[in-house]
């Protein structure tokens, strides 16, 4: 059954009624959207992937219509954007999911109120790509960055010669030094 269901165009009731499962490695290069914040090294020529398996089953309660569910993990190591450094950070993201599908957008909604697991929309059509694809981008981190970065930081201000032009503003005299010496001593200064 492995080979019979399509992850771009899944049916999602027919693959749970066949207790389907399915798995594939898929380059980051093909999720467009997480394609656009990744950070690649150009020393490094390997293609990130995302690794991903799905497994579906049908849920049978008393009184209520049978529910399609959708577990869904996924792993992947991202090229992403240190924070500190602006290198590129390998960046380890997973998530391990179940879904639950509805009828209708309302049937999901009200649902989703109720449940632990997300709740979609039943689809005869549905992208299991784009799903793998949101989970991985909720995955990512706020803020990447290494734990110690490869290359020693340089502030910005001490590169640009801050700190000299710190000390020569210094040494000037203040411009209301003038005033305090004449206020001491009483003087108009005149």
């Amino acid at each position: 059954m492995k080979n019979d269901f399509n992850p771009k165009h899944l049916d999602i009731m027919v693959f749970a009624e066949a207790a389907g499962s399915l798995s594939g490695t898929t380059p980051l290069s093909a999720l467009p959207r997480l394609q656009d914040g990744l950070h690649p090294d150009p020393a490094d020529s390997t293609v990130p992937t995302a690794t991903w398996q799905a497994s579906g089953e049908v849920r049978i309660r008393r009184g209520a219509p049978p529910q399609a569910l959708l577990r869904l993990q996924a792993q992947a190591v991202a090229p992403l954007e240190c924070q500190r450094c602006l290198g590129s950070v390998l960046t380890p993201l997973a998530f391990d999911r179940q879904f639950q599908f509805a009828a209708t957008e309302e049937a999901a909604a009200e649902l989703d109120a109720q449940e632990e697991d997300d709740v979609l929309v039943l689809s005869r059509n549905f992208d299991l790509l784009s799903l793998i694809e949101d989970e991985l981008l909720l995955a990512l981190p706020p803020v990447p960055r290494h734990e110690t970065c490869p290359q020693p930081l340089t502030m910005s201000a001490e590169a640009d010669g801050f700190a000299a032009e710190n000390e020569a503003a210094a040494e000037k005299p203040h411009p209301f030094a003038k005033l305090a010496a004449m206020k001491k001593s009483g003087g108009t200064g005149g």
